[in-house]
């Protein structure tokens, strides 16, 4: 017997997991000096308008929601067709 993932909650999941750990690189960067600095410029990078202000850390968060959100639904599409 196999188990099939709900592909809308693992993507839920993922994006609400990644946002939150956007989020959390980008206070962290803004209360030290150096830390986690080269984290926040690849991200911007990435994710247009993602900045360490607080307008730049939303936009972060909104980009990384739903680049998680894709690769959760991608992932449990992927292990739904090879757990058959």
């Amino acid at each position: 017997m196999t188990q099939k993932l709900d592909t809308k909650a693992v993507a839920l999941a993922f994006g609400i997991m990644w946002s939150l750990g956007v989020f959390f690189i980008s206070v962290s960067a803004m209360i030290t000096e150096s830390y986690l600095h080269n984290i926040v410029d690849f991200l911007s990078t990435v994710y247009l308008g993602y900045s360490l202000s607080f307008s730049g850390v939303v936009t972060g968060m909104v980009w990384g929601f739903f680049d998680a959100a894709i690769g959760g639904l991608v992932f449990a599409w992927l292990y739904n067709k090879l757990a058959k």
